[in-house]
This record gives structure tokens, C-alpha cells and sequence, in this order.
């Protein structure tokens, strides 16, 4: 409703390469991350399951830039393709492995940042920007971001476990140091006048650059999804922050994350923390 037919809505074309190397190719038409996915495959003749995720402006595996709901409308997009897999042995000597994860919104969940001293870290082969494809044999394709973080949780401290990784393919400049300790999640906001919003739930829409208030309570939100659940996912955050602008109490706040997102069944300190988060984003404290 309120949309000019589609033969007179303005094309929005996006610019994308192969993180590794290609020519330039041109998507457009999509609505969600998955569809992105699937018209970058057929822009350069690979199936769409090769695609891992993508980022703006830098063919890197830069945690930085990573694609997530939002794409300024000038960005510049390059994807990851699968390279090599890799099987590793673990050995969980601490609760905590130091694994931040996120999930790429169609299927795949990866490693956005490795703590510096870690459990994890203590294993060079293992790098950010690796799809988890399994765990013990069993596979995770499919999975979202927040099941993987769980299951990996779950784990009993003081034994070996499995995991079959798989590295988005280099190109012969990429290959440097690993970035593990580096801090992964920032926002998603682009370089263009405006940015492609892309939704799990409902259409895309064109808006402004976030306001310095969303960008703040974007970030305050994710830093609590890290914290309290091990994942970072701007989209996710937008989505908390948009539902806590318009509640009235803490006690909407969690109505209105049970309704939308209740798969994640978040605890209620969380609400109680991403509710004050907001309130500081709002009052510019930081």
C-alpha cells in the first residue's frame, strides 16, 4: 500500500565481486540476505550454497564490514566463497572456548571473533571467518547463530570434541596473520546516501543513515548479545532496538521480544540490561 507500481519503482543495482577474484558482476531484485546469496551465484555461475557471506567495500575477511541487514546504497559487495574444510580436535580446558559467533542469515554459522588467550585462540588453524559445519559429526547447516553458540556452551569441560570448519577461499593477498583478537561487529551502515534495510520478516525498504541515537543503541546491544549469549548480529540488534524505542517498560519491551523473537527465548536479565541500554542510547551516554 502506498507503492508505485513495480514497472516505476527505482532499480536498485548493487556492484559485487568474488573476495577472491572475478570480474565485476550486477545483482538486483532481491529481498533478503538468502536471495542476495542466490543472485550472486547466478552472476557468476557457482551454485548458491558456495556462497559464505559477504562484506562492503573490502575484499577481506574483515568482521568490520560484514554484510548484515543494512547495505548503503553505493556499497561495493564482495563475497566469500568455501575453500578449504578443515578437521580439528578440541580440547575444552575452560567453560568458555572464546568463540563469538554469527550466522550469515541463510544457513551458515561462523566464527566473527576469537578472544585473545582463549581456548580457541590456542589453535592456529582455526581463524575467523571459518563456517562451523559440524560438531561431533553432527552438521550445523542450517543452523542459526545462537543454536551453534549454545550447543558449543553445552559442551562438558575436560573433553575432546570435534569440529569440521570450512575457510572462505583466499585470494594469494589475503593471506596475512589471522585476526583473532580483533573486536568483530560493528555497525552495518555503508557509505551510500542511503541504505537497503533487509528484514528476516517483511519487505526491504530504503531509509536514511541511522541516526546517531540507533547507531549507539545498535552497538550497546550487540556488545549484550556477545556477552550474554555469544553472537553478534546487527540485524538482530536493530530489530531489539526498534521494538525497545517504541515500548513503554521493560515489561513491553520483553511482550514485544517474545512475540517477534521468541526463538531466542532471552532471559530476563537481558531484557532488563538491552531496556537500559537503550534508555542510555537515548540519553546520549555512551
Amino acid at each position: 500500500p502506498g507503492l508505485p507500481p513495480p514497472a516505476l519503482r527505482p532499480r536498485l543495482v548493487f556492484h559485487t565481486q568474488l573476495a577472491h577474484g572475478s570480474p565485476t558482476g550486477r545483482v538486483e531484485g532481491f529481498t533478503n540476505v538468502r536471495e542476495l546469496y542466490g543472485k550472486i551465484a547466478q552472476a557468476f555461475g557457482i551454485p548458491p550454497a558456495e556462497v559464505m557471506f559477504c562484506t562492503l567495500n573490502t575484499h577481506k575477511v574483515d568482521m568490520e564490514k560484514l554484510l548484515g541487514g543494512q547495505i548503503g546504497l553505493e556499497d561495493f559487495i564482495f563475497a566469500h566463497t568455501k575453500g578449504q574444510r578443515k578437521e580439528v580436535e578440541v580440547f575444552k580446558s575452560e567453560e568458555a572456548l572464546g568463540l563469538t559467533i554469527t550466522d550469515n542469515g541463510a544457513g551458515y554459522a561462523f566464527i566473527k571473533r576469537i578472544r585473545e588467550g582463549s581456548v580457541i585462540d590456542r589453535i592456529p588453524v582455526i581463524s575467523v571467518g571459518d563456517m562451523i559445519e559440524a560438531i561431533d559429526g553432527q552438521s550445523l547447516v542450517g543452523a542459526r547463530h545462537y543454536e551453534v553458540a549454545k550447543m558449543l556452551k553445552e559442551l562438558p569441560r575436560g573433553r575432546t570434541f570435534a569440529l569440521r570448519l570450512t575457510e572462505p577461499r583466499k585470494a594469494f593477498d589475503m593471506i596475512a596473520p589471522r585476526a583473532g583478537g580483533a573486536r568483530g561487529g560493528g555497525s552495518q551502515l555503508g557509505t551510500g546516501r542511503g541504505t537497503l534495510r533487509l528484514r528476516a520478516r517483511g519487505p526491504p525498504t530504503v531509509e536514511e543513515q541511522p541516526s546517531a541515537f540507533e547507531e549507539r543503541a545498535v552497538a550497546k546491544v550487540d556488545d549484550l548479545l556477545e556477552s550474554y549469549m555469544g553472537i553478534r548480529d546487527s540485524e538482530l540488534a536493530a530489530t531489539m532496538v526498534e521494538l525497545g524505542r517504541d515500548a513503554g517498560d521493560p515489561d513491553a519491551l520483553a511482550q514485544a521480544l517474545d512475540s517477534q523473537l521468541g526463538d531466542f527465548a532471552f532471559p530476563d536479565e537481558f531484557v532488563f540490561d538491552v531496556w537500559g541500554a537503550i534508555g542510555d542510547a537515548k540519553a546520549g551516554r555512551c
